[in-house]
């Protein structure tokens, strides 16, 4: 068996802004009824909203019909796996958590990383908070590595992903809800937190993808088999009433032919003012520009860069990071490509796969809030603004927490519960 470990209770700085708590909005019987509270954020990584309305999801739309579905939900930018996970529990822009891609260049090291460390993470979660905070435990399930090693030990209960598939590095979604299941039965935490890693790792990997789509549709038809699997274990503990579930994609897919791609490297070093003295983060359907050379030529470097990606075929824009609130961590220059295409940095065989993410096509996501409890709002599509970013103040909200230092930079997700002022 799996072992979940626990770890012993984090203190928590009280928050500087105050978030009006749900239950000021609530009756006394609602009120009442979350005291029990349990709250339930599920991650079907890489999922595209045509999906989860698809066939193939019934559990899913079974839980939207329950629920409130949120149709214009996006990603934050970049559209990775890791910074939308820390979006959902930090509640604030990458530029304030520190982590605005999956993959960075580190001047530090010399070389481009994951940012797939514990001390990557430089804000507070609520994983951390409702423990350290409130003395609620929590959990998290997460069945990829880094993930696992970005989150450190925030949560109370955290379980060690095994057995990890070679290449993909993440485990299998059977294993991971077994271990949701246990930690469930084991704990009860308050707040669990966990991602189903089998869409988009077989998403990468289908070479049908931008036609048959058949690795993924068999993933899509097993992730929806532990979800419901999940939905029945919460009614046969006598859970669900009790429970909010929120369910969500990081970021969806695209899929691009196999000359479809963009090597930005190789303009970057025909250039003799650049040559030598920039480096690339490759994300999929994103590079990340770095300038390695003087600081006082930077200016006349990024100008140079910028042209020449944008006079690339495939690049759909280039911007500058702070503009999309991703912070220096982010380079000098975020280029996306166009739909149907992906960056090959820093060769054009560093990325073979033909499903990639990272892109605005890949920012559009499915995000459901559902659950037995009575707070939950049933049948209804919103079309209000939503992002991953809104999970936090949304979790927050429910327990009574307060905002962070700073505050959010999400806002609750109020049209999917009762008696919630917008």
């Amino acid at each position: 068996m799996t072992a979940i470990s626990r770890r012993s209770l984090l203190g928590g700085a009280a928050g500087a802004a105050a978030l009006t708590a749900f239950s000021s909005a609530m009756s006394e019987a609602v009120a009442r009824a979350a005291s029990d509270l349990r709250v339930y954020v599920l991650v079907v990584d890489g999922c595209r909203p045509d999906e989860a309305v698809g066939a193939y999801l019934p559990t899913v739309r079974s839980l939207a019909a329950q629920g409130t579905s949120f149709t214009a939900a996006r990603s934050v930018t970049v559209a990775e796996t890791i910074p939308n996970h820390v979006a959902m529990m930090s509640g604030v822009w990458p530029a304030r958590s520190g982590v605005p891609a999956n993959s960075v260049w580190d001047p530090a090291l010399g070389e481009v990383r994951d940012l797939g460390l514990a001390t990557d993470l430089l804000v507070p979660t609520v994983l951390d908070r409702l423990t350290g905070e409130l003395g609620l435990a929590t959990a998290s399930v997460l069945s990829k590595d880094y993930l696992f090693g970005v989150f450190g030990t925030r949560a109370t209960y955290r379980w060690t992903p095994e057995p990890m598939l070679p290449v993909t590095d993440h485990a299998p979604d059977v294993f991971t809800m077994d271990a949701l299941v246990r930690v469930i039965d084991d704990h009860d935490p308050a707040l669990v937190f966990a991602n189903l890693g089998d869409v988009d790792r077989f998403g990468h990997a289908d070479l049908s993808g931008s036609s048959l789509r058949l690795l993924r549709t068999l993933a899509l038809i097993d992730t929806d088999a532990q979800l419901a699997r999940f939905v029945a274990h919460l009614r046969w503990r006598g859970l669900w009433e009790r429970s909010v579930v929120i369910l969500l994609a990081d970021h969806s897919m695209d899929w691009s032919l196999p000359l479809s791609l963009v090597n930005l490297a190789s303009r970057l070093d025909d250039d003799a003012f650049l040559a030598g003295r920039c480096q690339i983060a490759q994300n999929g359907g994103a590079d990340l520009l770095y300038w390695t050379g003087p600081p006082d030529e930077r200016a006349a470097a990024v100008e140079r860069m910028r042209s020449i990606a944008l006079a690339t075929p495939g690049v759909l824009s280039v911007h500058d990071p702070a503009g999309l609130n991703l912070g220096a961590n982010a380079g000098d220059l975020v280029v996306y490509c166009k739909a149907g295409w992906r960056f090959t940095d820093p060769t054009v065989i560093s990325n073979p796969v033909p499903g990639n993410h990272g892109h605005p096509a890949t920012e559009p996501i499915p995000l459901v809030v559902s659950g037995g409890h009575p707070l939950v709002r049933r049948g209804v599509v919103s079309s209000a603004p939503a992002r991953t970013l809104d999970v936090a103040p949304t979790v927050a909200s429910l327990f009574g927490l307060q905002a962070p230092s700073g505050g959010w930079d999400g806002v609750p997700l109020s049209p999917a519960f009762a008696g919630v002022p917008a």
